[in-house]
C-alpha cells in the first residue's frame, strides 16, 4: 500500500524546502534519479507507482554495464513533486546534504509491475536524458532482523548498454538535467534553517564532497570520522597485518552492563587492509585471499571514504533461511563462484594514519559504523541486553551462537578473556586422519575419521558421515587418496570397530564439524561435516569444550541401516545416516504426532533429485518388521495401511527412504472421529510472506471464535499450517463441513486475499485456505517431519509470538532444528493435546476480516 506517512514523519517541513506532497490519483510512469551528497554520496532512484515515487538509494549509482550489480536500498515512498526537488537539505535534518536532478524521463514496465514489485523482481525500460533501455530491480534475501531491504539495480543487455572499459556515465555526465549545475554548485546555496541548529551559514566549498573515487586520490573520510580524536588512538604507520583477537569458549555468556553481544557468524575470518586504493583480504594467519571472493567485496572496500584502514570481519554466504552457512560458503569457493558473498565488519583497528587498537570497543565500532554507512558491507550490530537472553533468542532461531565483548576493552590479539563465545550447538575443527570409502560410489568418501591433539598426541574422536554433497565427497576422495599412509596416525591403537574399513592419511587437513554432544567415551555424537578449514593449521587443533560441558551417552538404535552414506538431499549432503540421527534427536517431540495413526509416506529411494518419487499408504514387500501394518476397517480386503509405535518403527521408515511423513487426523483406535483439524495456508504466485502471516492470524481468530485453541507451524514448503486439537467426538463429515465453512467465510469476506477452491487459475495473487486435509484418508505433513525439498527443510511448530518475516516457511532444517529444540525450555506445542475440546455444533459466524 503506497503511503507518505513515513516520508513525512522523517522531515520537519518548517526547516527543509523539500515538498510535503500528497499521493496522486492519476496514474503515470515518470522516473527520476537524484544525485544526493549526504553522509555519503549516492543516487536516489525513483519510479512512479500507485501515485507515489517508489524509491531506492543506489549507493554507487547506476551502471550501464550489463550484469553489473549495484546495491539499491529500498527507502520510504516519496511524493511525485519530490521528483523536481533540487537544492540543499539543512545539516541536522534527515538526509542533510545536496540534491540535484541527475536524470529524469519515463519508464515502462515489462509485465505486471505490481506483481513484479511484490515478488521482488521489477523488469522495465527507461527513456531518460541519460539512461535508457532495459533494467532490472531484484530484491535480495535479507538476514533475520535486518532492518533495511536490499535490492540490486542491474542493466539489461541492449543497444543502450556499455562495455566495462567504456566511459562511466556517472563521470561522463555529472550535471543536473534540470539546471545543468553540479553538486558543488548547488552546495554553495544557503541551506535555510534547521530545527535542531537554527540558521546555518555555510561557505560555498566548506562542506562540499565530490563523488567517491577509488585509488590514491580518494578524499578524506566524512566529518564524523575523526579517528585522531578518539580516546586511546595514536598516530602510526599502517601495519602490514595484525594478529586477530580470538574468542574463548564459555558455557554461558557473561552478565553485566560491561558487555556487548554480537551474533556469531559462520564463515571465514578476514582482515581487510586498505592502502591507497589497494585492498587485501588476509586470513587469520596472514594469508592473502584477495582473489577468492570476486571483485564486488574488494570494490566496496575500495569505495569507502578512507585512504588507509584495517578492518576486522568475516565473509559468509547466507543460506535460504538468511543465516550464514559455512557449508554454502565452502560450496561457493569449491565451485569457483564469485557471487553471493557477504562481508560483515565488526571492528576497526586502523584508520587514516591512526592506530585505534587501544581505543574502547564502543568507540571503534561507532567509527566503523560511520565508515561503512551506505555501503554494501554489512555492519555487525550488537545487543546491550542480557547475554543469556541474546543467546536464547539466537538459539531459538538456530543460529550458531553469540560473541560477547567487553565494551571498554582495547583490541587484544590472540585468544583472551575480553572476547568470549557462547554456542547454540557444538561446533569445532578436527584433524582429518583418514576416511572410509563410500558404499554407493567407487570414487567418493563415505565418512571421515577424525582426531584432536591432546598433550602433543593425536587422539581418535570418531567419524563423520553426513554433510557431504556428492561433489564434495568425490573431491575429498581424490585429495585424500594422494595423502594415504600405511598406518594409523593416532597415538593409541584403535579398536576393531574404530579401524573398520578406514584408510589413513597424513593428518594435515582440518575439517569443521557440527555435532550434538560428546559421548562418555569422548567420541562425537550426531556429527555433520561443514567444510574444510584451510585457514587453520592441523597442529593447533585441540578438543574445545567449556568447563561445564557434560558427556552424554548415545541413544541406542536397533534398526540396521544399509548404505548409511546414501545421500538423500544432495544440495546439503544429508545422508540416510544423517536423517536417522535427526529423527533420533527429535523423537520425543515428533512421536505424539505420528505414532498410533495411519500414515502416508513420500519415499525417494534415490534422494530428492532421483527419478523414483512416490506416495505410499499401503505396506509393501520387504517392509521393515519394525513398521506396523494395520487394516482399514472400512476396506477389509485391501492391502494394510502403515503405522509406527516406536523409534525403531520410525528408523524403519528411514531405511525405506521415507523423506516425508503425513499422518491422518485420527488414530488407529478411533478411525472415524478425528482429533486434529488443519487449515493449510498455501500462497499463490505473487503473494508475499507478510500476507501469509496475516492469513494465519486471521485463521487463528476464526478458530478461537469457534471455541478452539489454534496452534501454528511452518509447512517446510511455501506456507503455514494453523492446527487445532479436538476431542474425538465429531465425525469426518462434520469436521470437513466446519473447516469448509471457515475457508469459505475467509474467501467471502476478503475475496482479494483468499480462495477456498484449489483451482490454480483462481489462486494467482491469493492464498488458498485448504480445508480438504480434513476428510477421511486425507493427510498433512507431520510436525517435525522433513520435506523432500532442497535444503532438507522441516515442518516446525512455532509460538504465535515467534512468527515474523525473519522465519520463512522453510527456515528450519534437518541441520538447525536440534539447535532450536535444545534452546527451548518448553515446546510451543507442549499443551497441544491438553487443549483439545469437542467441536461445537454451531457453524462459524461470518466476520469481516480486519484490513
Amino acid at each position: 500500500m503506497a503511503t507518505l506517512e513515513t516520508y513525512r514523519k522523517k522531515r520537519d517541513f518548517t526547516a527543509t524546502r523539500e515538498p510535503r506532497g500528497r499521493r496522486a490519483r492519476a496514474a503515470g510512469h515518470s522516473f527520476v534519479i537524484q544525485k544526493h551528497d549526504a553522509t555519503r554520496l549516492h543516487y536516489d532512484f525513483r519510479l512512479e507507482m500507485d501515485g507515489v515515487l517508489r524509491s531506492w538509494a543506489v549507493t554507487r549509482g547506476p551502471s550501464l554495464v550489463p550484469g553489473e550489480k549495484r546495491l539499491a536500498v529500498h527507502v520510504e515512498d516519496h511524493p511525485l513533486d519530490y521528483g523536481d526537488f533540487e537544492g540543499t537539505i539543512p545539516k541536522g535534518e534527515y538526509g542533510g546534504g545536496t540534491v540535484i536532478v541527475w536524470d529524469r524521463g519515463t519508464w515502462a514496465p515489462i509485465g505486471d509491475a505490481a506483481r513484479g514489485y511484490a515478488k521482488g523482481h521489477l523488469e522495465f525500460e527507461l527513456e531518460g536524458e541519460k539512461l535508457g533501455g532495459r533494467w532490472h530491480l531484484v530484491r535480495m534475501h535479507g538476514k533475520p532482523r535486518e532492518k533495511r531491504e536490499n535490492w540490486l539495480l542491474i542493466k539489461g543487455e541492449d543497444a543502450a548498454a556499455r562495455a566495462p572499459d567504456d566511459p562511466d556515465i556517472l563521470e561522463e555526465r555529472p550535471e543536473s538535467v534540470k539546471t545543468g549545475r553540479s553538486v558543488e554548485d548547488v552546495a554553495g546555496e544557503a541551506p535555510g534553517w534547521s530545527s535542531k541548529t537554527g540558521k546555518i551559514a555555510r561557505k560555498p566549498a566548506a562542506g562540499a564532497r565530490k563523488p567517491a573515487k577509488t585509488g590514491p586520490e580518494r578524499e578524506a573520510p566524512a566529518a564524523d570520522l575523526e579517528p585522531d580524536r578518539i580516546k586511546g588512538a595514536k598516530k602510526s604507520a599502517l601495519p602490514a597485518f595484525v594478529e586477530p583477537a580470538l574468542a574463548t569458549l564459555v558455557a554461558k555468556p557473561p552478565a553485566g552492563a560491561g558487555w556487548l553481544h554480537e551474533i556469531k557468524f559462520d564463515g571465514y575470518r578476514l582482515q581487510a587492509r586498505i592502502d591507497g586504493g589497494r585492498v587485501k583480504l588476509l586470513t587469520r594467519s596472514g594469508l592473502d585471499w584477495s582473489d577468492r571472493f570476486g571483485k564486488e567485496i574488494l570494490n566496496e572496500f575500495r569505495a569507502l571514504p578512507a585512504a588507509n584502514a584495517l578492518i576486522d570481519g568475516e565473509v559468509v554466504v547466507e543460506g535460504q533461511a538468511g543465516a550464514s552457512d559455512f557449508s554454502a560458503l565452502q560450496a561457493a569457493l569449491s565451485e569457483g563462484r564469485t557471487d553471493g558473498f557477504v562481508f560483515y565488519v565488526f571492528d576497526l583497528l586502523y584508520l587514516d594514519g591512526v592506530d585505534l587498537r587501544q581505543a574502547p570497543l564502543t568507540a571503534r565500532k561507532d567509527a566503523l559504523a560511520a565508515l561503512v554507512r551506505g555501503s554494501a558491507l554489512r555492519f555487525s550490530d550488537h545487543f546491550a541486553e542480557a547475554g543469556d537472553m541474546v543467546l536464547r533468542h539466537a538459539c531459538r532461531l538456530s543460529l550458531e551462537g553469540i560473541v560477547s565483548k567487553q565494551k571498554d576493552a582495547p583490541y587484544r590479539s590472540g585468544r583472551g578473556k575480553s572476547w568470549v563465545k557462547s554456542k547454540c550447538s557444538n561446533r569445532q575443527e578436527f584433524v582429518v586422519a583418514g576416511y572410509v570409502p563410500s558404499s554407493t560410489s567407487r570414487k567418493a568418501i563415505g565418512s571421515l575419521v577424525l582426531g584432536v591433539h591432546e598433550n602433543d598426541k593425536l587422539r581418535h574422536v570418531g567419524r563423520v558421515g553426513t554433510g557431504f554433497t556428492a561433489g564434495v565427497a568425490e573431491k575429498l576422495f581424490t585429495r585424500l587418496e594422494r595423502m594415504r599412509i600405511p598406518a594409523s596416525p593416532f597415538a593409541e591403537k584403535l579398536t576393531a570397530e574404530e579401524a573398520r574399513q578406514a584408510r589413513f592419511v597424513r593428518p594435515e587437513l582440518v575439517a569443521e564439524i557440527e555435532f550434538r554432544a560428546w559421548t562418555a567415551d569422548k567420541h562425537l555424537r550426531h556429527a555433520s561435516f561443514r567444510g574444510l578449514r584451510e585457514d587453520k593449521p592441523a597442529e593447533e587443533i585441540v578438543r574445545e569444550a567449556p568447563v561445564s560441558a557434560k558427556a552424554e551417552k548415545p541413544q541406542r538404535r536397533t534398526v540396521r541401516l544399509t548404505h548409511p552414506d546414501r545421500v538423500y538431499w544432495p544440495d546439503v549432503g544429508v545422508t540416510k545416516e544423517g536423517l536417522a540421527d535427526y529423527y533420533t534427536e527429535v523423537w520425543p517431540q515428533i512421536a505424539p504426532f505420528i505414532t498410533g495413526r495411519p500414515l502416508a509416506l513420500l519415499r525417494c529411494p534415490d534422494g530428492i533429485d532421483g527419478r523414483q518419487r512416490f506416495f505410499q499408504k499401503h505396506a509393501w514387500k520387504g517392509i521393515s518388521p519394525a513398521v506396523a501394518q494395520i487394516p482399514d476397517p472400512k476396506e477389509p480386503g485391501e492391502e494394510p495401511l502403515i503405522a509406527i509405535h516406536d523409534l525403531d518403527g520410525l528408523l524403519g521408515l528411514v531405511q525405506s527412504a521415507t523423506l516425508e511423513i503425513h499422518p491422518w487426523g485420527s488414530t488407529d483406535q478411533d478411525w472415524e472421529r478425528p482429533d486434529t483439524i488443519i487449515l493449510d495456508l498455501d500462497p499463490g504466485e505473487g503473494v508475499g510472506w507478510e500476507a501469509v502471516i496475516a492469513a494465519a492470524q486471521e485463521a487463528r481468530q476464526r478458530l478461537t471464535d469457534a471455541g478452539l485453541q489454534p496452534f501454528l507451524k511452518t509447512s517446510g514448503g511455501k506456507g503455514l499450517h494453523v492446527v487445532a486439537p479436538l476431542k474425538p467426538k465429531a465425525d469426518w463429515a462434520a469436521v470437513k463441513a466446519f473447516t469448509k465453512g471457515i475457508a469459505e467465510s475467509m474467501a467471502a469476506d476478503s475475496p482479494e486475499r483468499f480462495v477456498a477452491t484449489i483451482t490454480k487459475a483462481k489462486r494467482r495473487g491469493k492464498i488458498l485456505v485448504d480445508y480438504l486435509r480434513n476428510q477421511r484418508g486425507a493427510t498433512a505433513v507431520a510436525p517435525f517431519s522433513t520435506r523432500a525439498r532442497p535444503g532438507a527443510p522441516v515442518s516446525m511448530p512455532l509460538g504465535w509470538e515467534e512468527i515474523d518475516d525473519a522465519i520463512g516457511p522453510a527456515y528450519f532444517t534437518v541441520a538447525n532444528t536440534p539447535t532450536r529444540l535444545a534452546a527451548l525450555s518448553r515446546s510451543p506445542w507442549a499443551d497441544f493435546r491438553r487443549a483439545a475440546v469437542p467441536l461445537a455444533p454451531a457453524k462459524p459466524k461470518r466476520r469481516k476480516a480486519a484490513r
